[in-house]
């Protein structure tokens, strides 16, 4: 079997952050660290609960995710009786199945227009976001969490921020995520939606937490970029790529523009544009399915913005293009959607 479940039992239960708990979970053998309980998929712990946590990622001591998860409560988790009238499952034929109400409706509706930003990186939306809100203000960006990074909708504070703050209009995941303000079978489904029977001017699809990586051209989660590009444009939405860009990452495959954010451009079978903070479009290769746009990236304002500055354990300092580039995809997004408004 390959799922690493421990028997433990709660030593430390903090409140519940929205969906998600922070606990102290002490496992023979592991000792007692930290974990977290998806408060609505499994109910919140107390302190002496018995419960059942992969220890997995932490185990391999994984920088992103590196915490066991309860599996199961065993003292007061057993007794949940899932949403009334869903029938859809997400995470299905798993043990962690549960039923949704879908958003998705009858009928297809004409092309939506509206365009849409695609991220490969959590990391980026915040920045993202903030930029897209600044340049139009007012702005009603929804976000939709695809797979490629963590898949409970619950693990992003970044999210909760930006909706508390009005930076995001709305939230849904899509396909194997769940956990968001509505629960999508697609990406497609959840543009249609989002945009049409939300009311968002703009979108952006983007993983959430974390990123799977195997240093491989094809093997990572930056991939959904090119699946939620092809959605967005099956749909008749102007795409912007957010390119993954850096200038502090060791991994020479990651410097300048990312391997991940080229493997795309490469893959890509219809026109979308690449955003490009100032004087670094030249980091992007030509080719015959995308243009490069330049957008503003007020980096400086981003620092006074209470919002993460840090990617991958590098400071805003450290890794200046990593934010530029991700500001310029907000400044182009919102440019694109006062250009579809004209």
């Amino acid at each position: 079997m390959t799922l690493v479940l421990r028997r433990g039992h709660v030593v430390e239960a903090g409140a519940a952050d929205g969906p998600e708990q922070r606990l102290s979970v002490d496992v023979p053998g592991r000792g007692p660290r930290a974990a977290i309980a998806d408060v609505a998929l499994v109910g919140a712990a107390q302190r002496g609960d018995d419960v059942v946590v992969n220890t997995q990622a932490a185990d391999l001591a994984l920088g992103s995710g590196g915490f066991d998860v309860v599996h199961v409560n065993l003292t007061r988790g057993l007794d949940g009786e899932g949403v009334r009238g869903a029938h859809v499952m997400k995470l299905n034929y798993s043990s962690l199945q549960h039923a949704v109400l879908p958003v998705e409706g009858p009928g297809l509706h004409a092309p939506l227009g509206r365009p849409v930003g695609v991220a490969s990186l959590h990391g980026q939306l915040a920045p993202l976001a903030w930029a897209a809100g600044r340049a139009r203000p007012g702005l009603r960006l929804g976000y939709v969490q695809t797979p490629g990074g963590a898949l409970p909708g619950g693990h992003s504070r970044v999210v909760r921020t930006l909706r508390e703050r009005g930076l995001l209009a709305g939230f849904l995941t899509a396909g194997a995520a769940y956990g968001g303000e509505g629960e999508a079978i697609s990406t497609a489904g959840a543009l249609q939606h989002g945009l049409h029977d939300l009311g968002w001017d703009a979108a952006v699809c983007a993983p959430g937490p974390g990123i799977l990586g195997s240093a491989s051209a094809l093997g990572h989660g930056g991939m959904t970029a090119l699946d939620s590009a092809h959605a967005a444009l099956a749909m008749g939405c102007p795409v912007v790529l957010c390119a993954r860009m850096s200038s502090g990452d060791e991994r020479e495959r990651h410097r300048g523009l990312s391997h991940h954010t080229r493997t795309v451009l490469e893959l890509l079978l219809a026109d979308v544009v690449v955003a490009a903070p100032p004087g670094a479009a030249d980091l992007v290769p030509a080719g015959p399915h995308h243009r490069v746009r330049e957008g503003a990236a007020d980096l400086g304002g981003y620092r006074t913005a209470a919002l993460p500055d840090r990617t991958m354990g590098r400071t805003i300092d450290e890794d200046e293009l990593f934010f530029t580039a991700a500001l310029a995809a907000g400044s182009v997004l919102a440019a694109a959607r006062a250009e579809v408004a004209r």
